[in-house]
């Protein structure tokens, strides 16, 4: 029974439980919103008990992470430090991209040894494995689509990011809307091609009932692909975008009304003033599916800052509805991440987080900022850095302080300990 149906049945589980104290809310919340589709709590049930994490409605905001190898970079060593890494500075989820070497392996290692939600894209292995056995990713059939997905599911995978949304209607909307981008979504672009190509309607979205079997079968959690993103500000609210969230919400209706979590991704680059818009139109067609957006990017113009592009808009999505927020590295559009890259993305994205959390009045954010400022005026440099959302940068900054009240980088007086020399606070 997945959790969806367990919730619909009246019934209380482990998981439930493990997300409502996390929260600090009733239960009784958390059930509540399994049985409305507004909240999920990825969990395939082949899963080793781990640190379940809830998304949606009336939570903390969410951070995903992204890992894998690729064919220009196969160093399981680097990738299980990013892991370790991301779980340190409090990333919820993390995602296997891999697309070299033996991904298998690489899946299965980061399954054994992550203690958060794991999710991947199993069309990225099916497109790898078509050239490898076929000679391109066209030649890829409806059957490899599926094998990968059912692979990932027995594996223990929690989420998948798999393009359903995406069908001829969805394609011509695109080839006459005069996008800037065309297709950046890397599924969405092997699908699009394959489509093309082969002349046939999307089997992900064609076959969208076999695709739930197994997803019920292991309770495994439909993160939504959005194939059609925009991926410049340019782009941002079109036709194709629009097409794709209509295709979504009809088939998130479908997912729910079979007991299956989902959820859906989103954009993408969207400019501040887009961004609330696309959060309520995305609420309301999705019928209150949890939202899992990919930065948003405020700006096309920070190569090498992406990570603060994501972190200005994803503050502003979360204050105006989404759930969750899929980090971006300074490296995105330039390269391979590196560690202190993947570090850095996520910690940016832990910023906006608890930023939009701030924004909607989460009781938790609020008692965890105010303890901080006391923290602060009582010159507890301990607890500033126990509760900072970097502590080994905080630490490092703090020993910097000289003797006296000084700053050893700038000569300075700081202002907490000129508030106690001259004026007795604190």
């Amino acid at each position: 029974m997945t959790l969806v149906l367990a919730a619909r049945a009246g019934k209380i589980t482990p998981e439930m439980e493990w997300v409502a104290s996390r929260e600090n809310v009733d239960v009784t919340v958390i059930q509540k919103g399994l049985a409305e589709g507004t909240i999920v709590i990825p969990r395939n049930i082949l899963r080793k008990d781990f640190n379940y994490t809830g998304i949606g409605q009336g939570l903390r905001i969410k951070v995903n992470a992204l890992i894998g190898t690729s064919s220009d970079r196969i160093d399981w060593e680097m990738e299980e430090r990013k892991l370790a890494n991301v779980e340190e500075v409090g990333c919820d989820a993390l995602m296997d991209l891999s697309t070299g070497g033996d991904i298998d392996g690489m899946r299965r290692l980061i399954l054994s040894k992550a203690n958060i939600a794991v999710g991947s894209v199993p069309v990225y292995q099916a497109a790898v494995e078509a050239i490898e056995t076929r000679g391109s990713i066209v030649d890829m059939t409806a059957d490899d689509m599926f094998a990968s997905i059912e692979k990932h599911a027995a594996d223990g995978v929690d989420f998948m990011a798999i393009h359903t949304a995406l069908n001829f209607d969805v394609i011509k909307r695109l080839q006459t809307s005069g996008r800037v981008t065309d297709v950046v979504s890397r599924g969405g672009a092997f699908l699009t091609g394959w489509m093309l190509h082969n002349e046939l309607e999307n089997p992900l979205y064609e076959q969208f009932d076999r695709l739930l079997e197994i997803l019920k079968k292991y309770d495994v959690t439909l993160s939504m692909g959005d194939a059609i993103r925009p991926g410049s500000t340019a782009d941002s609210l079109d036709g194709a975008q629009l097409e794709g969230l209509i295709v979504a919400g009809e088939l998130v209706a479908r997912a729910q009304e079979a007991g299956i979590q989902v959820m859906v991704e989103g954009p993408g680059h969207v400019p501040m003033n887009h961004i609330e818009a696309t959060m309520l139109l995305q609420k309301r067609v999705c019928h209150g599916a949890p939202y899992f957006i990919l930065g948003n990017l405020a700006t096309d113009v920070a190569p090498g800052y992406d990570h603060i592009t994501a972190a200005i808009g994803g503050a502003l999505a979360g204050a105006t509805g989404a759930d969750f927020l899929c980090y971006v590295t300074p490296a995105e559009h330039l390269g391979l991440p590196t560690e202190q890259d993947v570090r850095d993305g996520a910690i940016a994205a832990q910023i906006a987080a608890h930023a939009a959390d701030l924004a909607k009045g989460n009781k938790q954010a609020w008692e965890r900022d105010l303890q901080m400022a006391r923290a602060r005026v009582a010159l507890d440099t301990d607890r500033q850095i126990e509760l900072s959302i970097d502590p080994e940068k905080s630490r490092a900054a703090l020993s910097q302080k000289g003797a006296g009240g000084h700053c050893a980088a700038c000569g300075e007086e700081c202002a907490s300990d000129v508030a106690a020399k001259y004026f007795g606070i604190g």
